[in-house]
C-alpha cells in the first residue's frame, strides 16, 4: 500500500512540473518533445489525441448525467492536444471561481483518460466558452502590457496566475518581440514583461 502512495505522490509532482515545463516551452522545446521516440507521430498521434477526446467525453457524459446537467460535447484536437468543450445553458458550478472547479474537473478527466489509455494527458477543459474568453483577454493583456513595456522601457509584474495563464501571457509578450519571465512561488507565481 506505502508503494501506492509513494507513486501518486510522484505523478503528482510530475504533473506540476509538466504544467511548468510546458509554461516555459518554447518552439524548440515542442520541437524535441515532438520527436521524441515514445511519442506517435503524424496521423498516428492526431488518432491518439482523438481517442483522449472521445474517453474524456464519454467520462464527462456521465458525470453530467450523474449532476443531473444538460450540456454538449465538442471534441477536436488543436495545437498537439486534445480539446473537449461542455456548452450549455448554466455550467458555471463547473467552472466556479476563478476557475477551480474546471482545473479539477480537468486533471480528473485526465486521470480518466490514463486509466484507459495508460498514457498521461495533456487534454484542455473548457466549459461554456471560460477558456476560450479568458486566453482572449490575457492576450490582450500581454500585448498591452507588452505596449507599455516597449513605450517606458521599465519592467511591468502582473498579478499571480496559474501556468495555463501564464503561457498565453508569454506567448503574447512574445508576439510582441519583448521577452518575459515568471517570477514568484506557486501558488503566486506571476509574469515580469522585460524590455527588449
Amino acid at each position: 500500500m506505502s508503494d501506492e502512495i509513494e507513486t501518486d505522490v510522484v505523478s503528482g509532482t510530475d504533473e506540476v512540473t509538466e504544467e511548468t515545463a510546458e509554461e516555459t516551452a518554447g518552439p524548440a522545446d515542442e520541437t524535441a518533445e515532438d520527436s521524441a521516440p515514445a511519442e506517435a507521430t503524424g496521423g498516428d498521434r492526431v488518432s491518439r489525441l482523438e481517442q483522449e477526446g472521445d474517453i474524456a467525453a464519454d467520462y464527462l457524459e456521465e458525470l453530467l448525467d450523474i449532476a443531473d446537467l444538460d450540456g454538449d460535447l465538442d471534441i477536436d484536437v488543436e495545437a498537439d492536444r486534445a480539446a473537449v468543450s461542455i456548452v450549455g445553458a448554466d455550467l458555471s458550478q463547473l467552472v466556479g471561481r476563478d476557475g477551480k472547479v474546471l482545473e479539477a474537473l480537468q486533471e480528473l478527466t485526465r486521470l480518466a483518460v490514463y486509466r484507459e489509455t495508460g498514457e498521461r494527458s495533456r487534454l484542455m477543459l473548457d466549459v461554456s466558452g471560460y477558456r476560450a474568453d479568458k486566453r482572449t483577454r490575457l492576450t490582450q493583456l500581454g500585448a498591452e502590457t507588452a505596449a507599455e513595456v516597449a513605450a517606458s522601457g521599465t519592467p511591468v509584474s502582473l498579478d499571480p496566475m496559474s501556468p495555463f495563464e501564464r503561457k498565453i501571457v508569454h506567448d503574447a509578450v512574445a508576439a510582441a518581440g519583448l521577452r518575459s519571465e515568471s517570477a514568484g512561488v506557486e501558488p503566486r507565481r506571476y509574469v515580469v514583461v522585460l524590455p527588449a
